[in-house]
């Protein structure tokens, strides 16, 4: 369990700043093409001027940016290694061949906690996850550690974010041979399994409930994950869940004979 779970020190933003934080995550699941700019507008048109400055502040904090049409190349990203993107047209043959890993915003009655999650693009299930209340490097190593409990990808990828960046997690996956691949900055697309979870558990547990406290929304989201990988099924999966789908595919195949090769 997350330190944050155990020692629980509410945070204390103001109403109005949980309030904007709360819509502009709202905003940004529903049209994650928009950024600070169009979210302004959107604000506008709902009775809420809210400077762009200010909006953009938040997303920076909530850690997301609106999609870009093509590369958008930022000071963070020239001032780490950045690896390419792998997997344009490519397709995940199997369960552990290709993993993504983000981070994404999860609102509190009275603030916000970050979520971290690594789904398998085969199977659709989710391997880790962590909640914490800040974006701070341990909770995203825990998950990544966790989910290297039990299996390791052939690739792994990833946004350009500073986490995803830094030594201590490329660290983790050069160590095991595993190929590290980068969406383009900006491109939400190039992870469009995980960009689909976060649509999938928004709309389906967070905003149809009201987090008094971490441990409920741990509680609640650890519900989800479980109802998502064993009960849920997914069309796209021949409506099987992502669990029968990872349990069929690391079933051995039957020895062929030399008749039949």
């Amino acid at each position: 369990m997350s330190r944050s779970g155990l020692y629980y020190k509410p945070i204390s933003p103001s109403k109005e700043e949980v309030a904007l934080r709360h819509r502009i995550d709202e905003i940004y699941t529903r049209w994650p093409f928009y950024g600070s700019r169009r979210i302004a507008a959107v604000l506008k048109r709902e009775g809420l001027p809210v400077g762009r400055a200010r909006i953009q502040t938040a997303m920076r904090e909530m850690g997301i940016e609106g999609i870009h049409p093509g590369p958008n190349l930022s000071k963070r990203a020239l001032e780490h290694k950045i690896y390419p993107y792998l997997l344009r047209n490519v397709t995940a043959q199997y369960p552990h061949h290709i993993w993504g890993i983000d981070i994404t915003y999860i609102r509190l009655v009275q603030g916000w906690m970050y979520l971290v999650a690594i789904i398998d693009w085969h199977s659709r299930f989710v391997v880790s996850w962590e909640l914490d209340q800040t974006l701070e490097m341990p909770f995203v190593l825990d998950a990544v550690d966790r989910a290297f409990s039990t299996a390791s990808p052939a690739i792994f990828n990833s946004d350009q974010g500073s986490h995803f960046t830094s030594d201590s997690y490329l660290d983790r996956l050069l160590s095991r041979n595993i190929q590290v691949s980068m969406d383009g900055k900006g491109r939400a697309t190039d992870n469009i399994f995980t960009e689909r979870l976060w649509r999938s558990i928004k709309y389906e547990e967070v905003y149809l409930n009201e987090y008094e406290t971490p441990r409920q929304a741990r509680e609640r989201i650890r519900d989800w994950f479980t109802f998502y990988n064993t009960k849920r099924p997914h069309q796209s999966l021949g409506y099987q869940t992502p669990w029968e789908v990872l349990l069929e595919g690391e079933k051995p195949k039957p020895l062929k004979n030399r008749t039949n090769n």
